[in-house]
């Protein structure tokens, strides 16, 4: 087979999209305006970001590029220097590593050493990073907010419906949490306020605390250790731990919290495998509660067998990005006319709300 678009044989081996298809046009020339960088094309939010940030960016008449990182700090890291290097006029990062600072202020460096701005997404870099040069910004969400918000709803279900939550009539409510990744803020937070928050709910009910279904698992959750907060290692998890916490031992988990809608779309299926959560009238199901508001919770939610999700606003997201793109082309200050947004006070970071999403739009 021949390869008719050169632009297409290239982009293909470097990791990079075509938006248009097939055509070489604008959007995947190396000029491009605007170089957007994904942590990783799989993750189901990322790639809701993606598709209304590509939208976005080409009706305000800016040309794009993105790359796929596949999760590996080093290859975003020669993505963004191949970029610079053939005269990216603005740079949008999707950081891979979170737990320390050296992958990002590295690509500060770069980007500042070229003068073209840079704004990082979704996952968090450091205030100091962002203040390190002042054509630097930051939009996304209070990390510790979804985990808040997810406690808070956790809380108010259970405290609701516990006679109906405690399957084996105990008088506790034995639960298993999902975490994506280790030393990610997200994570962290989501992980730490999903149960304090829910517990405090319960407690100001007069209910027990909820109690991890596994006394002999410190921590208090199963991580993901590929870190990529993936549905196959919540129902690989959750397969295991059906083994023994089951209906038939009388120690069936009862709740499940995940760091975001894929693992809960993970722990759904395995629950399935085993007859729960199906959606067939009379089957038991056990609450499961994700962070993102995906499609695809959306629909398990309205199909009764998922329980509720935190809303992560992707196009809104987009929308905030778009913006910092266009005033970053426009050689304006990064977040010029961004009123309408809840900036930090000490730093150029944009706060992007979350929001329960428990079957209403």
């Amino acid at each position: 087979m021949k390869i008719k678009c050169l632009c297409l044989a290239l982009a293909i081996c470097a990791g990079l999209a075509c938006l248009t298809g097939c055509g070489c046009s604008k959007e995947n020339k190396s000029g491009a305006d605007v170089h957007v960088f994904y942590y990783t094309y799989s993750d189901p939010y990322i790639s809701s970001v993606r598709s209304a940030l590509s939208k976005k960016l080409q009706e305000a008449g800016l040309s794009v590029q993105e790359y796929d990182s596949n999760n590996s700090q080093t290859t975003q890291t020669e993505q963004v220097q191949t970029a610079i290097t053939k005269g990216a006029k603005m740079i949008v990062v999707n950081i891979v590593t979170t737990g320390s600072d050296d992958a990002s202020s590295g690509i500060v460096r770069m980007a500042k050493d070229a003068g073209i701005p840079v704004v990082f997404f979704n996952r968090e870099v450091s205030d100091s990073v962002v203040n390190s040069y002042d054509k630097c910004a930051f939009v996304g969400t209070n990390a510790a907010e979804a985990g808040y918000l997810q406690g808070d709803m956790v809380g108010d279900y259970v405290a609701e419906n516990y006679d109906k939550v405690d399957l084996n009539g105990d008088g506790r409510i034995s639960y298993v949490l999902f975490m994506g990744e280790q030393g990610n803020n997200e994570a962290i937070y989501r992980t730490k306020y999903s149960v304090e928050n829910a517990n405090k709910k319960l407690t100001a009910a007069s209910k027990n605390e909820l109690v991890f279904y596994d006394s002999s698992n410190t921590d208090g959750y199963l991580l993901d250790k590929e870190g990529k907060w993936s549905a196959q290692a919540a129902n690989e998890y959750m397969t295991t731990a059906l083994t023994s916490y089951n209906a038939a031992n009388d120690n069936m988990i009862e709740l499940i919290i995940c760091n975001n809608d894929n693992m809960a779309e993970g722990a759904i299926t395995a629950l399935q495998t085993s007859g729960f959560n199906t959606g067939v009238e009379g089957a038991t199901t056990i609450p499961v509660f994700g962070v993102d508001a995906t499609d695809a919770a959306k629909e398990l939610i309205k199909a009764g067998k998922m329980a509720g999700t935190i809303k992560q606003d992707a196009d809104g997201m987009a929308t905030a990005l778009a913006k910092t793109a266009k005033n970053g082309i426009e050689e304006k200050a990064l977040l010029d006319d961004m009123n309408d947004y809840t900036i930090d006070q000490n730093t150029a970071k944009v706060r992007i709300p979350y929001g329960i999403y428990l079957g209403e739009e």
